[in-house]
């Protein structure tokens, strides 16, 4: 019991943060809901995509370029990949998706529905000590990611000039956030792991950016319709 809670809690924090900022039209609970289980059964297309590639690491004989391949592409790429499929299918034209902040909402949850299966299996694969680590580096960054693409996706959604731009964009800006952050642990160079503390500052200031940009785009809607 208490690896599942310590594996599911920093999950539950983060999507009742993304939840409660959504002060003025709230998304249905049981869309919200449903994406969260897409997050969730979009680790198993992950794992098959991931055995298949592996075939491909035998071909890599420097350590830079394998933790490369496994960072960039196998993990990086593929999972990036199908929460963006995810979001794309339960929520592009959907009618609730009805606001630039919208996007953040949904690609956040569709990426802590990801995030709750992997750090389970890691909590219970590996103990306690890498769940509370997790709750402070893995679970935030996947929110980090899901919010650069909800926050492209909400561009896209309403700036219909640069449509193609954005939701391109809403794909290769997590994909590379996430490699980029696998790449560092993956070399295992000790020192680097002051690099990685330094990325992971980045990584929250440029979500929490993201998130002022796109509320205040909210608040100002509100006030207009007021």
């Amino acid at each position: 019991m208490i690896y599942l809670s310590l594996a599911i809690a920093p999950v539950v924090i983060i999507l009742f943060s993304i939840y409660l900022s959504d002060s003025y039209n709230r998304e249905p609970i049981g869309l919200l809901l449903l994406t969260l289980f897409a997050g969730m059964l979009s680790v198993i297309p992950v794992l098959i995509a991931g055995m298949v590639l592996s075939v491909f690491e035998g071909f890599f004989y420097s350590q830079v370029d394998l933790a490369f391949f496994q960072s960039f592409i196998q993990a990086g790429f593929i999972e990036e990949l199908f929460k963006f499929l995810a979001v794309l299918l339960l929520i592009w034209r959907n009618k609730n998706f009805d606001e630039k902040y919208d996007g953040i909402v949904y690609a956040v949850f569709v990426s802590m529905g990801f995030a709750m299966v992997e750090n389970i299996l890691y909590v219970f694969g590996y103990g306690l000590g890498t769940g509370v680590i997790r709750a402070f580096t893995a679970v935030p960054a996947h929110a980090i990611f899901g919010i650069s693409m909800g926050y492209y996706l909400g561009l896209a959604k309403f700036k219909p000039s640069r449509r193609s731009t954005y939701l391109a964009l809403a794909f290769i800006v997590p994909w590379i956030l996430h490699g980029f952050y696998d790449f560092i642990l993956f070399l295992g160079i000790d020192w680097l792991l002051v690099l990685f503390v330094i990325y992971l500052i980045f990584l929250y200031i440029f979500g929490l950016n993201r998130i002022i940009k796109l509320y205040k785009t909210k608040k100002q809607i509100i006030y207009k319709s007021n």
